[in-house]
């Protein structure tokens, strides 16, 4: 039989179709990677929905309305497929984009899946994280200078330091506080000669740490006898001199010390100037109690830093908290003569060790015996108690830590409001001494719930509309705007630079998430 006629061939139909943005990827130079992924944490808005409660929120997978695998050309069978090399994205992430960019290279941008309101929200958390480097750069100085300064303090002896005050600057409970200069870069530097005292933890875990700005820093270390022209407070014949002007002989039998240099020159503890504001929490204190809440908010930011080294404070009481002047007056202090107690200073942690070389010790026995019975280590409860008990100490509150604890009394001492942040604090601190361990918060959730305290969202915003992580998420995208727009008209002011409290405020908002406020707002207005 004939073979039959041979069937047309048929035609592989190559599909077509506009590259779509895969999974985000870090862009080189890019100082958060998550800046970039904004694009996927908001959905568009015709597929945004009213969410409920989190215990509602599906898991943190890959949303399903974000882009897809990009669509390639279809392959025979058999064939090989091509290896890709690794590409940049289809379109620069929100930190790479600038006013000017061209408009050819914008147009695409704006039929991105995101869209141009996904656009602008990376681009102001991008532009958030800049500022805040900035700032801190500021506060702290240029980290390759440090290492620098650090590299020309190595090997250095008493020789090379000159002594600017006989008295100490600043006396801690664990150490004093020396003002001495050093000549670098042609320029006079003043720095902080710490003198420990016999209780002080080794100075090595201290000079391994990163850079933080609420965490002291040492850049240098002379070990050798103490010159004779520092004046050691509480040590006999110290202020007595010879009728010849000479020192006194037993100065001379010093014994060697390990001093530490630090960059940060201290003017006084926390405890002083708890001290010395009794008059302005009492005429101002709704000015005060925002001091306070700043002042807290950092040491929970230390703490944070220090547990992500894996390391415990030492003792955290207000006599071993340093504060530190800023370099930049906040803005409403601009041209002003404003008095020292109205600033808001930088705040130090100045002590800690190893967490899995040490236990931190128990300061009284209640607290021993409490943290036995729950069969946890001191050191993580330590954070805990002590920044509850810091918000009594700087409100001043008198209160011990037996009363703290509940073993003679059911209620905490009760914290007059005098202000807006009055109740708040006190919420707070009774989260923090909570004696179930379950219902207490930890020293994180203390620092989330004190930015709510400070710049919100407060209670009112749902006093007419039910909170919703929409109403949440539409909250966080007004006030990042609204926020670099108050750098923008301030620095086009020239009302001078950012200081502590920006700094402070750009680490809130460049982070902060609707399901975040969720929570805290759930656990402080409850």
């Amino acid at each position: 039989d004939p073979l039959p006629p041979p069937l047309p061939k048929k035609q592989l139909q190559r599909a077509e179709s506009l590259p779509e943005k895969g999974p985000s990827q870090p862009c080189r130079g890019d100082p958060t990677p998550w800046a970039s992924s904004i694009f996927y944490s908001i959905p568009p808005p015709h597929l945004r929905h009213e969410e409920g409660a989190p215990s509602s929120i599906p898991p943190r997978d890959r949303p399903s309305w974000a882009p897809k695998k990009p669509l390639t050309k279809s392959q025979s069978l058999g064939e090989p497929v091509p290896r890709r090399s690794p590409q940049k994205a289809p379109w620069p992430s929100p930190a790479e984009l600038t006013f000017g960019m061209a408009d050819g290279e914008l147009g695409p941008l704006l039929e991105s899946p995101a869209g141009a309101g996904g656009l602008l929200l990376g681009c102001q958390v991008a532009t958030l994280v800049r500022l805040s480097a900035r700032i801190q750069e500021e506060l702290v100085g240029p980290e390759e200078r440090q290492q620098l300064l650090e590299a020309e303090l190595a090997g250095k002896s008493w020789a090379a330091l000159s002594i600017l005050s006989r008295e100490p600057c600043c006396e801690s409970g664990d150490a004093w506080y020396y003002c001495v200069g050093f000549a670098f870069e042609q320029t006079q530097l003043v720095l902080a000669a710490k003198v420990p005292k016999l209780c002080c933890v080794s100075p090595g875990v201290q000079s391994s740490l990163g850079a933080h700005c609420n965490i002291q820093r040492l850049i240098g270390r002379i070990s050798s006898h103490l010159p004779l022209e520092l004046v050691l407070p509480g040590s006999p014949g110290e202020q007595s001199q010879s009728p010849s002007g000479e020192e006194p002989a037993h100065l001379a039998t010093r014994p060697a010390l390990q001093v530490l240099i630090s960059p940060d020159v201290p003017y006084q503890t926390l405890a002083a100037f708890v001290k010395e504001s009794h008059g302005l929490h009492r005429t101002s204190p709704g000015h005060y109690e925002r001091l306070a809440c700043l002042l807290l908010l950092q040491v929970c930011m230390g703490l944070e830093h220090l547990r992500g080294q894996n390391l415990g404070q030492g003792d955290l009481c207000p006599e071993n908290l340093l504060l530190v002047q800023c370099p930049c007056p906040p803005r409403s202090q601009q041209g002003k003569e404003a008095p020292l107690g109205l600033s808001l200073p930088r705040l130090l942690i100045s002590s800690f060790f190893k967490v899995q070389d040490k236990r931190r010790p128990c300061s009284t026995s209640q607290e021993q015996d409490w943290s036995e019975g729950l069969a946890a280590p001191a050191s993580l409860l330590a954070n805990e108690l002590n920044v509850g008990m810091l918000i009594y100490q700087i409100l001043h509150v008198d209160i011990s830590l037996e009363k703290a604890l509940g073993f003679r009394s059911n209620r905490l001492p009760e914290i007059p409001s005098l202000s807006i942040y009055s109740t708040g604090l006190k919420r707070l601190a009774t989260l923090l001494l909570h004696r179930d361990p379950s219902k207490r918060v930890s020293t994180e959730q203390a620092r989330s719930i004190l930015q709510v305290l400070l710049w919100g969202p407060r209670q009112e915003l749902f006093a007419r509309s039910k909170k919703t992580l929409a109403l949440l998420r539409s909250w966080v995208e007004m006030k990042r705007a609204l926020l670099l727009l108050k750098f923008a008209e301030n620095s086009a002011g020239a009302v001078g630079s950012p200081g502590l409290e920006e700094w402070l405020c750009c680490q809130y908002f460049k982070e902060v998430t609707e399901h975040t406020l969720y929570q805290v707002t759930q656990a402080l207005y409850t």
